[in-house]
């Protein structure tokens, strides 16, 4: 019987810091300084007199807000206008992306739409009438200067522009997203907020809002006419009706006859795994007992909905037994599991703020930190929109940047809504960087595809690939079976994004169950982006692709094969190099090459441009000797292809290095390969602009080889590096039903 060759693990310890390399001269300006000036002239002026005319109310501290434009040309994060602001005291406190034609750029030809970066500063009204007379003394050469030529346009914030949707004249309830001011006593524009609000006539529910990053995000009540006051106050950032919950009725119903099934005999294959289902709770009756770990109603004087119960019992069968086939044996759970009611009977009531009051539940959850896996299949019922981040995304994001939990996201089940105005688009929180977004296959097999109802992509920028994965989730040709209420295992048929998430995060704890805690959280993930096949279909509407239904295929080496997980830290600015490890003798015929990056990141959520505050600069160099006279590093080769991540304008301004998955892979002839490695560059920014006193943050990295002419090429890298790199061994028995 030949022996299965599992992961290489201890990758990082082939890593080490090396000198970078050195910055580049500016670019070309698109405008002179006295052009910027003539420019800009009028535009501070109308900014600084509407400004003026706004009440004094409406106007805290005598602050105003304005939207600052830069040149697409310039929106990477080192043309951040740092000295301007400064000087002029006004301070950035948010950003978004906008599309305008510029009246000149860099590039060859005539200017065309594009997108770039709009900041909202603020400042002292005195500031913004001293505009004018600050820019005159301005040194021409300064970094000040720079900063003015760099500006498209600047103009006040206006009411108008804050109304992202007016809703209609039946909305009684809206959600508000306020700027808070970085570095000073937030309760400062609260309390103003609150004042100005309830001189509106409109009632705010402050122990319902959050607060994520500089963002405040409150619920309101009043009349739509009323509402719209609320615009004229300088800190306001957006207003737009609350949205629903996502129906979480079930999709199909029992049939007359009722399908059985076997449930398994066996205690989970492992006990380490902590693992949370944040669903509508449970019947009174079930069959899960045996592998139920713990229920808990998070508001246990809320009573319960009976679709709610329905919903959550059918996704925790989705997790612990995958679909299960009508009349057979259910597949063994891995982990025991919790489930956790953060959704109760106040939902039937369709009471617009329950959004709410179950994102502070989900919250309270994650606070814990008691999981290291959680399934979410609840949401708004609100698609993705590049301008704006919202509060469930920004808080859930927040609660996973430290790395340490994986949880999957269903993506929604509005694949067949209107695609031209995006309502078809992926729901929130699916855009979140940290968690793991998960659309609907439609089969199990070869030749599945994407489940018509499923949400596409793309996510926003930062975090363009959604859904990250696939998984089976059933369609009307092949149902998705669960289990139904009652002690019986009676299974019912279904299908939605509801049930391929947990069934996604079946596979993840299955891998933590099998290999133990060797593999980190953020592991797992590279390792299901690294084995997903995307087939033949559209990135946009599969992501990365389908996650293998076998475990082994993910966790093994065949023959020829080899499979290396680096897993470690990186520190902001500096530069690591990782070597891919390779027979003493090198590599002969046709090889293949794939590399899987993935890491955590703190989040600026005022920034929805600049969300991630973490990014990775990775090249690739194939050839350790090929380096050119007066280069201290040898040449490098394309190897993560970034149409994947952005706009061609994007890719311009490095937006897609601030990904936090990178997924590529290459085909070469291995005699191309002399001591290869992988330059990695951690790239921090806060708001838009340089960090201040970033930390570092972990990694995952996993790398294959695939060579068929050496079908010992597992044993040949692990004699070779019999001292560093050791295979990762599972820690329960072996074989199993996977």
């Amino acid at each position: 019987m030949s022996q299965t060759n599992f992961l290489i693990g201890r990758g990082e310890l082939l890593t080490h810091d090396i000198k970078g390399p050195k910055r580049k001269p500016g670019k070309a300006e698109v405008y002179t300084f006295q052009q910027a000036i003539e420019r800009l002239f009028p535009q501070f002026t109308n900014a600084a007199s509407a400004i003026d005319a706004l009440p004094p109310e409406a106007c805290p501290g005598d602050f105003g807000v304005a939207r600052l434009t830069m040149n697409p040309s310039y929106i990477a994060r080192s043309f951040f206008p740092v000295a301007m602001l400064r000087s002029v005291g006004m301070e950035s406190v948010g950003s978004r992306s906008v599309k305008l034609k510029p009246d000149g750029w860099t590039k060859k030809g005539e200017p065309t739409e594009c997108s770039t970066t709009e900041l909202f500063v603020a400042g002292k009204r005195h500031a913004f009438h001293n505009l004018n007379a600050w820019a005159q003394q301005v040194e021409p050469e300064s970094d000040e200067a720079l900063d003015l030529a760099h500006i498209e346009n600047f103009a006040a914030f206006t009411s108008e522009e804050r109304i992202a949707d007016p809703g209609s004249k039946k909305d009684r309830f809206f959600e508000i997203g306020i700027h808070l001011l970085p570095d000073k006593e937030r309760s400062f524009v609260q309390h103003a907020f609150k004042k100005f609000a309830k001189a509106a006539n409109v009632k705010i529910y402050t122990e319902l809002s959050f607060i994520a990053g500089n963002l405040w995000f409150v619920p309101v009540e009043g009349k739509q006419s009323d509402i719209q006051k609320l615009a004229q106050f300088v800190f306001v950032r957006v207003i737009r009706p609350v949205p629903k919950l996502r129906g979480i009725r079930p999709l199909v119903r029992n049939a007359s006859v009722s399908i059985g099934c076997h449930l398994p005999s066996e205690q989970p294959l492992s006990s380490e795994p902590k693992v949370a289902i944040l669903d509508g709770g449970l019947p009174v009756l079930h069959a899960i007992g045996t592998w139920l770990s713990n229920y808990r109603e998070i508001d246990p004087d809320a009573s319960a909905d009976a679709d709610g119960v329905e919903h959550g019992l059918a996704v925790t069968s989705a997790f612990l037994f995958g679909p299960i086939q009508p009349n057979g044996v259910a597949a063994r759970p891995f982990s025991y599991v919790d489930h956790l009611r953060v959704l109760d009977n106040d939902a039937e009531t369709e009471h617009p703020l329950e959004l709410y009051r179950t994102l502070g539940f989900v919250e309270e959850v994650l606070l814990s930190r008691q999981y290291e896996f959680v399934n979410l299949s609840l949401g708004p019922e609100l698609a993705v929109v590049d301008t704006e981040v919202h509060a469930w995304t920004a808080v859930i994001d927040d609660l996973l940047s430290d790395g340490d939990t994986f949880m999957t996201l269903a993506i929604g089940n509005n694949g067949e809504r209107d695609s031209i105005v995006g309502n078809n688009r992926v729901q929130v929180p699916s855009d979140c960087v940290n968690a793991i977004a998960v659309g609907a296959a439609n089969d199990t097999g070869a030749t599945w595809a994407r489940a018509p109802y499923s949400a596409v992509g793309p996510g926003r920028s930062p975090g363009v690939v959604k859904p990250d994965l696939m998984a089976f989730g059933g369609d009307a040709a092949k149902y998705f079976h669960v289990l139904s209420p009652g002690k019986k295992a009676i299974l019912t048929p279904q299908l939605g994004t509801s049930f391929a998430s947990p069934y996604l995060l079946r596979n993840a704890v299955g891998i933590r169950a099998i290999m133990g805690d060797e593999l980190t959280p953020l592991a797992i993930k590279a390792l299901l982006v690294h084995a997903a096949d995307p087939s033949t279909h559209d990135k946009l509407e599969v992501g990365w692709g389908k996650v293998p239904e076998e475990l082994m295929d993910i966790i093994t080496c065949p023959s020829g094969i080899a499979r290396v997980v680096y897993q470690g830290e990186l520190k902001p600015g500096k530069y690591l190099r990782a070597p891919l490890p390779l027979p003493p003798n090198g590599l002969t015929g046709n090889i293949k090459l794939k590399a899987t990056f993935c890491y955590a990141s703190p989040t600026d959520p005022q920034d929805a441009c600049s969300y991630t505050r973490a990014g990775l600069e990775t090249v690739f160099r194939p050839n350790g000797e090929n380096i050119k006279e007066g280069k201290a590093n040898a040449e490098t080769k394309g190897f993560f292809d970034m149409k994947k991540y952005a706009t061609e304008e994007e890719r311009r301004h490095d937006m897609g290095k601030w990904e936090t998955v990178l997924h590529g892979e290459k085909k070469m002839r291995g005699t191309t390969l002399h001591n290869p490695v992988f330059d990695i560059h951690y790239n921090a920014r806060e708001g838009g602009g340089k960090a201040s006193g970033p930390e570092k943050i972990r990694y995952a990295l996993i790398i294959t080889i695939e060579a068929p002419k050496h079908a010992d090429l597992y044993n040949d890298i692990l004699r070779a590096y019999a001292k560093i790199l050791i295979p990762i061994q599972p820690q329960v028995s072996l074989p199993i039903r996977v």
